[in-house]
């Protein structure tokens, strides 16, 4: 019997399938920037954060768009004048 292989895959392949390719979750991102889940939590009510989604409990933040907010935040530093050399 021959098996086949996902058409996509990562860390939120698996059961909810392609659909959320690209998507990391609260708690992933939270790992993934050394920050806790109430931290990212505190900066979506204050809208200073990265633009999450919710899916009914749960929140999830396009990998593109946490790249692109970190992108902003380097080059609001620099503006400010206190960018590293």
């Amino acid at each position: 019997m021959k098996q086949t292989e996902p058409l996509t895959s990562g860390p939120m392949q698996g059961a909810s399938g392609a659909i959320l390719a690209g998507w990391i979750s609260r708690g992933e991102l939270a790992r993934e920037l050394g920050l806790t889940e109430d931290t990212l939590r505190r900066w979506e009510d204050r809208r200073i954060g990265p633009v999450c989604v919710r899916a009914g409990r749960r929140v999830y933040y396009r990998r593109t768009a946490v790249q692109d907010w970190l992108a902003a935040q380097e080059a609001a530093k620099q503006a400010r004048g206190r960018g590293h050399r």
